[in-house]
């Protein structure tokens, strides 16, 4: 007698979204995502993503080879090798007038964003009120809603994308924690004045709010700029927290070396939670970034100076082919305002029609608000060469009378 083949077992449930955090389960594609996709598609010029074509500087990357190989590459210290502290100590020294203690001010993480993430977990409250200056870079709000914090919105826009007071008074409450604040900002390229910082400051100090401060691109700017940190603001010393980028000043976006700076009072709570995000960060690169944060004044000069002459190439291109080009004062991008060719143009249809039929990506600016957003700002990264800017603004000739 022939037993009956047993019924296959139905296979588990998977969990169903309901199960995990809203936070990120209910994010969507990110226009990052969705634009490279876009662009390996069609085989466009990416001009969309932030990384520049060339591979950084040569000696720092020796420096890096050769500590891998001929240095330490077990567990460095939580708070980070103390040469690359009292580095970056005597580099905001130098550039920026801002006295630090290395042993007790500054910290190392694994990237900006990881130092980002550290102080908000560290920082808000579950209910605490959060300012916000939109449009922002993505991870901002996920990151503070994780937190438990409540986003309160500033919105910015084109062509100045200033910070007034009254904008900043209807933002700030009884409830406020702190202030995250992005100078020189990306997406939009502009690099916020003293005065914007001195009314963020007053707000602070009226509201004992702590000012998180992503200064990642103090070292690109642009026209005869210097970077003012909110440190050096009067009575900002206390409560703030600088937060800088490796990857950002030597143009090696994968690096991934954040800089943390902040009073001791604050310094004790955000090493806290980045011994718990990631602990630290791999030592030979640590080595090079001290190294690179030595060099001599003229790397960094030439540097700007670089990077300024590809801003102008690719703002002249564009302005030749009739893009309303917006100034850019620091970072990798510059802006266009369809506004001035036709209020009807949206920003995210234009960016897709030029990557499916010109084959240039860009991104919208649309896609960094929360809410109520311009929907006519595109930005372009033009930290690229010479022919990647040239056969990208040969592709867009013509563009603006096919785009509808």
């Amino acid at each position: 007698m022939t037993t009956p083949a047993a019924t296959p077992a139905a296979p588990p449930a998977a969990p169903s979204e309901g199960a995990f955090n809203p936070v990120f389960s209910n994010l969507p594609t990110t226009v990052f995502e969705v634009m490279s996709a876009a662009a390996r598609t069609h085989q466009a010029i990416n001009l969309g993503q932030g990384f520049p074509d060339d591979p950084g500087p040569e000696d720092v990357r020796r420096k890096a080879a050769d500590a891998v190989i001929n240095g330490w590459n077990q567990y460095p210290p939580m708070m980070g090798l103390p040469e690359l502290r009292h580095a970056a100590a005597e580099h905001y020294r130098h550039w920026q007038g801002v006295q630090l203690d290395p042993d007790g001010e500054v910290m190392v993480t694994s990237g900006a964003t990881e130092a980002l993430a550290g102080a908000l977990f560290a920082l808000i409250r579950p209910g605490d009120e959060v300012v916000l200056f939109q449009p922002l870079y993505d991870a901002y709000l996920p990151l503070v809603l994780r937190a438990g914090g409540i986003p309160r919105l500033v919105r910015l826009q084109p062509p100045s994308w200033r910070i007034t007071a009254d904008a900043l008074a209807a933002a700030f409450s009884p409830r406020t924690k702190l202030v995250l604040f992005n100078n020189p900002q990306n997406p939009t390229g502009v690099v916020h004045s003293r005065e914007e910082m001195q009314l963020i400051a007053d707000q602070c100090i009226a509201h004992d709010a702590i000012a998180v401060c992503d200064e990642v691109w103090e070292h690109i700017v642009f026209d005869g700029h210097r970077h003012v940190p909110m440190m050096a603001i009067p009575g900002m010393r206390e409560r703030t927290v600088k937060i800088g980028s490796a990857g950002k000043i030597f143009g090696m976006t994968g690096w991934k070396v954040g800089l943390v700076c902040a009073a001791p009072h604050l310094m004790r709570v955000l090493s806290k939670a980045h011994q718990f995000l990631t602990f630290t960060t791999p030592p030979n690169l640590q080595v090079a970034v001290a190294y690179g944060l030595g060099k001599e004044d003229a790397w960094f000069e030439g540097m700007r100076r670089d990077l300024q002459r590809a801003r102008d190439r690719l703002a002249d291109g564009l302005g030749a082919l009739g893009f309303p080009v917006l100034p850019s004062a620091g970072t990798y991008f510059l802006s266009i305002d369809l506004a001035a060719l036709d209020p009807k143009l949206d920003d995210e249809a234009f960016c897709l029609d030029l990557v499916r039929r010109h084959g240039v990506a860009a991104i919208p600016v649309s896609a960094f608000y929360a809410q109520d957003a311009v929907r006519s700002v595109v930005r372009f990264c033009f930290a690229k060469t010479d022919a990647t800017l040239d056969a990208a603004l040969e592709r867009l000739a013509g563009a603006l009378g096919k785009v509808a």
